[in-house]
């Protein structure tokens, strides 16, 4: 007999959901609410509220440095986006490729994804720092020469690379089930026409994944806007020259360095608006071109 209980009472069900719905309107919907709320004012630390209406959103619509980190986040997230899928799903295919100790391979991947944020930024720091990373000598050999605390390109490609590197795991977790789940048949007939294992990859791998793809564009984008705030804070704090100030650490410097938090709260609606926009449009393309068989 199951000892598993069935609640068939609304009351019941409304219950078990009050935890959920506690910590979701504690966390998420007030903050937001009151984030939008506090766009229309002009506020700050020690000061009263003056209520301004449309001013700051006119202001960011002026503002020449604040469409500049706009620019900015938008190829942050479309390299650190199409990075972080690339770079995972040429891993997985070579991890699915092994015979044997397939468990340790994965083990070692995801590990950068187990550790948090600030220590992911911190460990890549300690492997390129320009003058003390254990893999500045090397990399110089070769004729580059590292200085991104100075070099403002640099520094935009060293937090993508961070980005990138921390979120590989997350990724593999779900491209390994995914590809898994491709029909060994399939495999074997392209093995017999004498198809390559790039060609597999691309042609018979990647549009069965198609779903799971899609999935982690959309997860990744997030993450690319909201999750990577740890690497720009601790690797270049926006610099030098504003050159990896995206618009996560660009509205929390206004808020907790200038103590705005009027123009902060309507940056984070701008921001929002901005993941929403691409949001749909992912959601689309995944309607669209996502395979699901026969």
């Amino acid at each position: 007999m199951s000892t598993r209980e069935i609640f068939d009472g609304r009351l019941q069900a409304a219950l078990l959901l009050v935890p959920t719905v506690l910590v979701s309107v504690v966390f998420l919907y007030y903050p937001t609410a009151r984030a939008f709320r506090t766009s229309f004012f002009k506020a700050g630390f020690g000061r009263a509220e003056e209520f301004v209406g449309l001013e700051n959103y006119a202001t960011l619509l002026t503002n020449s440095s604040y469409h500049s980190s706009v620019a900015l986040s938008v190829l942050f997230a479309a390299l650190v986006v199409a990075g972080v899928i690339v770079v995972s799903l040429y891993v997985t295919f070579l991890i699915h490729e092994v015979d044997s100790g397939q468990d340790w391979y994965l083990i070692s991947v995801i590990w950068p994804y187990a550790l948090p944020p600030a220590v992911a930024a911190l460990v890549f720091l300690f492997v390129l720092h320009p003058t003390l990373g254990v893999l500045t000598g090397p990399i110089e050999a070769v004729g580059i020469d590292l200085d991104w605390f100075n070099d403002g390109p640099q520094a935009f490609v060293v937090v993508v690379l961070a980005a990138i590197w921390k979120q590989i795991g997350y990724n593999v977790i779900f491209m390994i089930a995914a590809m898994n789940n491709v029909p060994n048949a399939l495999t074997e007939t392209a093995e017999i026409d004498g198809v390559g294992r790039f060609r597999r990859l691309v042609s018979v791998y990647v549009p069965i994944m198609t779903p799971t793809l899609f999935f982690l564009v959309i997860i990744n984008t997030i993450y690319a806007f909201f999750g990577t705030f740890a690497f720009v804070d601790l690797l270049t704090s926006g610099g030098p020259s504003n050159a990896t100030n995206i618009l996560i650490f660009d509205l929390y410097r206004e808020a907790f360095s200038y103590f705005n938090f009027g123009v902060a709260s309507t940056k984070s609606v701008v921001l929002f608006l901005v993941v929403a926009v691409l949001m749909v449009i992912q959601f689309r393309l995944t309607e669209e071109y996502s395979y699901y068989g026969a």
